[in-house]
């Protein structure tokens, strides 16, 4: 028996598309938003920005980093109109106890591979993260000059603190 969970989304995606109803939406967020988060489970993210499927451009991934998501920005700013930039990191993040010399360890013992080229962009300061990506995508070359705000969303009482740059 297998614990893999792609049987039950398969599943799931089946009686999901058995009564879908065909709305007339495009790839470009209606609301010209990107949205970079963390990819933790926890974070609902159309549900904590009051936004619907179609307003924003979502991009999650390990802590919301910038460098982690560069591509996406720019095809983001580039091909689908967006015209915004939301960040937002989160506490008791992931990223935040991480070790990265423990974890290439890990890696090299585990996987018998040397993974010193990943760029694992832990942190201990969430609020300084946000203003790193800020300025990070400020003096990207490549990204335009559009609205950035960050915010650190705070997971024990939901709510999103708004960072002074």
């Amino acid at each position: 028996m297998s614990n893999s969970v792609a049987p039950r989304i398969e599943s799931a995606n089946k009686e999901y598309a058995s009564k879908f109803e065909k709305i007339n939406i495009g790839p470009a967020p209606t609301h010209h938003v990107l949205v970079l988060t963390c990819m933790d489970a926890r974070l609902d993210v159309f549900r904590m920005l009051g936004r619907q499927i179609d307003e924003a451009d979502v991009i999650c991934n390990g802590g919301g980093r910038v460098h982690d998501a560069l591509r996406s920005i720019i095809c983001s700013l580039q091909l689908l109109e967006t015209r915004e930039i939301i960040l937002i990191h989160h506490t008791d993040c992931g990223f935040t106890h991480v070790n990265e010399e423990e974890l290439r360890s890990k890696i090299r013992k585990n996987m018998n591979h040397v993974a010193d080229y990943l760029a694992l962009m832990s942190f201990t300061d969430v609020k300084q993260s946000v203003l790193d990506d800020i300025h990070l995508l400020k003096n990207e070359p490549l990204v335009m000059n559009v609205p950035i705000t960050g915010y650190v969303y705070h997971t024990e009482v939901e709510k999103l603190g708004r960072i002074q740059q």
